[in-house]
C-alpha cells in the first residue's frame, strides 16, 4: 500500500474559500442585524455541511484498488478492468459539469469534455490529474506526485493481464 496526499490547487483553494465566507456571512447576517434566520439564511451553512464531507483527503493504492479517503469515508475504485493510467496535465480543461461538485472543498462528480468524453472525477488539482481508463468508465484522479502514482500503480498492475497500465501523457 502506498498513500499520496490530495493537495489543493489555487483555484480550489479561492473557491472552497468564497463560497465558505459567503455562506458563512448569509448565514449570520440575520443575527447580525437582529433578526431570526430563515431557512433561506441556513442554506448557506446547510451548502458547507453537505460539500464538506465530500472533500478528498488522499488516494491509496492497495494490491486490488485505488482507495480515495474522503472525510468520514473511504471511496474504493477496483484495479479489475484498467486499461491504462496516464498522467494528463489538465485533462479536465473545458470540461461540462454534468452533476457534481464544481470547486467547494474537490471537484467530484460527473464531468465531459471532448478528450475523455464522459468521465467521473476525484479532484483537488485540475492541473496535475491522472486519466483511468477502465474497460466501461473513465476516472480522474489528482495525486501528489501524479508520475510516481503512475510508476507504482504499472509496477502493481502487471502488463501479463489484461489491464496494461501506460506511464506517460497523451
Amino acid at each position: 500500500m502506498k498513500t499520496y496526499s490530495a493537495p489543493w490547487s489555487t483555484l480550489l483553494i479561492v473557491i472552497s474559500a468564497l463560497i465558505t465566507v459567503i455562506c458563512i456571512s448569509v448565514t449570520l447576517l440575520p443575527l447580525v442585524l437582529g433578526g431570526t434566520p430563515s431557512w433561506w439564511f441556513a442554506s448557506g451553512f446547510l451548502l458547507i455541511v453537505l460539500c464538506a464531507p465530500f472533500t478528498i483527503r488522499a488516494y491509496t493504492i492497495t494490491s486490488d484498488a485505488i482507495l480515495i479517503h474522503r472525510l468520514f469515508w473511504k471511496t474504493r475504485l477496483p484495479l479489475a478492468g484498467l486499461k491504462s493510467a496516464q498522467f494528463q496535465f489538465e485533462a479536465m480543461n473545458r470540461s461540462i459539469r454534468l452533476c457534481g461538485n464544481g470547486g467547494v472543498f474537490s471537484f467530484t462528480g460527473w464531468f465531459r469534455n471532448k478528450l475523455l468524453g464522459n468521465y467521473r472525477a476525484f479532484v483537488t488539482d485540475h492541473h496535475n490529474t491522472i486519466v483511468l481508463r477502465f474497460a466501461t468508465r473513465t476516472i480522474v484522479i489528482s495525486p501528489s506526485s501524479p508520475e510516481d502514482f503512475v510508476q507504482h500503480l504499472s509496477n502493481l498492475v502487471k502488463p501479463e493481464s489484461d489491464a496494461p497500465v501506460n506511464s506517460g501523457s497523451v
